[in-house]
């Protein structure tokens, strides 16, 4: 890699773009449970308040991991098939250019979670520094 090489960069700044709309989302589910609570059992989704507590575990922890790169594979397919699932429950009404917007956005970002999945979080994460602390690890003891 020459010192113009800044592609190694690009996994962090995707995984902060993915990121940030799972956060921003669940701080505000945190900030109104009942509407959300109420938006969920409108839907005729079962459960309203597992739903809920699901998918603020979903949005602001697996954001969280995304955004720091740990666990990032396993938490990149969680996200996946939580965006595939919510597109299908929330945004199904494709007859709706807005419900259609939103269902391709999730469908979108499934792909993004896809790619971290496959290749991984990348350089600037705390997956790749504690894969360079096991390997440093492992040469001192041989």
């Amino acid at each position: 890699m020459s010192n113009q090489d800044h592609t190694h960069y690009l996994p962090a700044f995707g995984r902060l773009l993915l990121a940030t709309i799972f956060i921003m989302s669940g701080l505000g589910k945190l900030a109104a449970p009942a509407a959300t609570i109420a938006y969920i059992g409108s839907t005729g989704a079962p459960l309203p308040i597992i739903g809920y507590g699901l998918a603020l575990l979903i949005e602001l922890g697996g954001g969280v991991l995304i955004l720091v790169g740990y666990k990032a594979r396993l938490t990149a397919f969680v996200m996946a098939l939580f965006c595939v699932v919510t597109a299908l429950l929330f945004h199904h009404a494709l007859g709706d250019q807005n419900q259609m917007i939103h269902f391709l956005k999730n469908i979108a970002m499934a792909g993004g979670f896809l790619q971290v999945t496959a290749f991984g979080a990348g350089t600037f994460s705390l997956d790749s520094r504690v894969a360079r602390n096991s390997s440093t690890r492992i040469l001192k003891t041989t």
